[in-house]
């Protein structure tokens, strides 16, 4: 079988394994974030297990480092508190970004990985099936409780030759978004075979499944090979290494092809990651800004490969340049070998080790800056400059751009010298925090800006309201729970997070859900996509939010919605989507009957009281699915439930 369905046929607990079929897994790890992490924690908590159940499970502070006021201050505290009460280790603010962090001290081949951001799939640079899901679901998870997900399809990407010099594993991944687009992975895992994969290191192949998320694919996955043993030694986890190798050819639902040597250095220009083109091709174009670092491009190697461009070199005088390491480990290695002091003598401003700009937490660009990022999005106004132009580009072509001040193809600056993998890591784990031992009396710290979540109501018989917002295709979580420095602080707290719903396409948004008493919201296709923030289900539920009726959803968000007990609706006919306007009053009749009878496939009726014509809806639920919508949400149905 293909690795995927190896480690899915080892983790089956109920379905079967066809594409497009439920199935529920075992979770043998999970992680968390700081900006997720509060909500899973409080919602772990509401469930009242004791104890984690999970193999092992570990919280990150990464996200919220910026502590300009005592909100993410406090919810450190929180989540260490509670996490080492209940089981989990807490990795303190500094140790690096999770998904890099993980991938160092703690993946493990074979192993199923789910965790409360969409760039979880990190892990699969080791052969994990490390899958993005809501924090409810990963709260869920750490209870014990299985993970429930539709049976992927399996798309292999073949790879062949070898990857030239300036060229890089970032352009693998910019090259399978250019081709499939950002949608084109939803319903499927990518897996990575072919005679290339050897020719790419743990961190190359950890990059192409990092952003791999931004395919909206389920996951993806490299085999775990000799490559991966050597990393997990040079770790010192020799021992956790296990053999994974690709599948036959018929074991494939599709496969593309990709000549690694073919490849030269792409860049996605503004305002998407499938938006690609060839560097050689935005040539001259006037950079302000560069950012190295992010879960997608801050491992060792990436720093080596900047400090090697940046030697000897002057950051141009009108570009700023950051240079943020993935963890501590990169950033200790970099300053022994010298490497840290190459990249601050040309310039760089060298940020903590964490997610920072790339999740908006400052270096925000100028007005109408073009700023070149190491990063896996470039959604307008993430960077938290509404009229930024962000590309995303490899850390070569970032390090070149950054001395010439304009777009630059690197190959223009020579060959890279080679660049080895260590033999050996330095190894300094003493900023994890273990759990207390089990029984033992932990006081959680709860701080003022930590308030309750909302829990969905059961299903009325008639779910109706108002068209509060018609949106266009692509909206992200960052459209709907926007972030950046101002709004990460206020996390866990729903009511405040309110005040910015979908603020970005609509600043009146939320002052009109709350006047309506609630209501529909419309939009288009791949509605959702993005970061895995349970917020965009639990700030619409706050406001009000019934149900959400679009041309497609992107899968976290879909399942959030489920999850929090708001019905998810895509047209039957997309042409439907242009008979509905703002204001256009929904009705939707006998809703927990039609939303039982979903599941046999059968359409959902909604009747436009405004225009006086109706149009079918599906929702394509699981009986489970019904359950959860009929009772409100998870959580309502768990309580129920006793």
């Amino acid at each position: 079988m293909s690795i995927f369905k190896q480690i899915i046929a080892e983790h089956l607990i109920s379905g079967e394994m066809t594409p497009g079929s439920e199935i529920a897994i075992r979770i043998d790890q999970t992680l968390t974030q700081d900006s997720t992490g509060t909500m899973a924690y409080l919602q772990f908590e509401a469930m009242g297990i004791p104890r984690v159940k999970t193999k092992l499970s570990v919280a990150y502070i990464d996200h919220n480092t910026l502590q300009t006021g005592f909100e993410n201050a406090d919810d450190h505290k929180y989540i260490q508190t509670v996490t080492k009460k209940h089981g989990v280790y807490f990795s303190r603010p500094g140790n690096g970004i999770c998904h890099q962090v993980h991938l160092e001290r703690f993946g493990k081949p074979g192993l199923t990985l789910l965790g409360s951001d969409s760039h979880t799939p990190t892990c699969g640079g080791i052969g994990m099936c490390a899958i993005g899901a809501g924090g409810l679901d990963v709260a869920v998870a750490m209870g014990g409780g299985a993970y429930y997900l539709l049976m992927p399809g399996v798309c292999r990407v073949w790879l062949e030759g070898k990857l030239p010099s300036m060229v890089s594993a970032k352009d693998v991944i910019l090259e399978v978004l250019r081709r499939l687009t950002v949608k084109g992975g939803v319903g499927k895992v990518i897996e990575y075979a072919g005679p290339g994969v050897a020719t790419l290191s743990v961190p190359e192949r950890a990059t192409i499944t990092n952003m791999g998320a931004e395919l909206g694919a389920t996951t993806s996955i490299f085999p775990s090979d000799e490559t991966t043993r050597q990393f997990l030694k040079a770790q010192g986890r020799e021992g956790d290494w296990q053999e994974l190798l690709s599948g036959n050819d018929g074991d494939y639902e599709e496969t593309i092809t990709i000549n690694l040597s073919e490849l030269e250095p792409l860049a996605a220009r503004p305002h998407s990651p499938d938006n690609v083109a060839p560097v050689r091709e935005i040539p001259g174009l006037k950079v302000d800004q560069v950012a190295i670092g992010s879960c997608t491009n801050s491992s060792f190697t990436d720093m080596m490969k900047t400090a090697a461009i940046l030697d000897g070199k002057t950051v141009a005088e009108h570009v700023s340049l950051v240079v943020a390491p993935g963890s501590r480990q990169v950033l200790d290695m970099l300053a022994q070998n010298g490497a840290l002091a190459k990249i601050m003598a040309s310039g760089a401003r060298i940020l903590e080790a964490a997610c920072g700009p790339c999740i908006g937490m400052g270096q925000s660009p100028a007005t109408d800056a073009v700023s070149l990022r190491t990063f896996n999005r470039n959604f307008p106004g993430r960077s938290g400059t509404a009229s930024a132009q962000v590309y995303l580009v490899s850390p070569e072509v970032a390090a070149a751009s950054a001395i010439t001040g304009v777009m630059t193809d690197p190959r223009t600056l020579g060959e890279l010298p080679a660049m080895q993998e260590p033999e050996s890591f330095p190894l300094n784990d003493n900023m994890v925090i273990p759990p207390a031992p089990e029984g033992s009396e932990v006081e959680v710290v709860r701080g003022p800006n930590i308030k309750p979540f909302p829990i969905g109501k059961v299903m009325p018989g008639t779910v109706s309201g108002k068209v509060l917002i018609k949106l266009e295709d692509n909206i992200t979580t960052d459209h709907i729970a926007p972030a950046g420095a101002k709004l990460l602080p206020y996390r866990s707290n729903i009511p405040y997070q309110a005040e910015y719903c979908l603020s970005p396409c609509d600043p009146e948004f939320p002052a009109r859900a709350k006047a309506a008493g609630g209501g529909i919201i419309v939009g288009g296709e791949n509605y959702g996509q993005g970061s895995s923030r349970e917020h965009a289900a639990l700030v619409p539920l706050y406001l009000g939010v019934r149900a959400v009726l679009v041309k497609s959803f992107a899968r976290i968000h879909q399942a959030n919605l489920i999850n929090n007990g708001i019905l998810p609706l895509t047209f039957v006919s997309p042409a439907d989507y242009d008979k509905i306007d703002p204001e256009d009053e929904l009705l939707i009749e006998d809703a927990p009957q039609q939303t039982r009878g979903a599941v046999d496939g059968k359409a959902i009726t909604i009747r436009n009281l405004t225009k006086g014509v109706s149009f079918a809806t599906n929702a394509a639920l699981s009986p489970r699915h019904a359950g959860m919508l009929l009772a409100g949400g998870l959580l309502a149905e768990i309580k129920a439930n006793g």
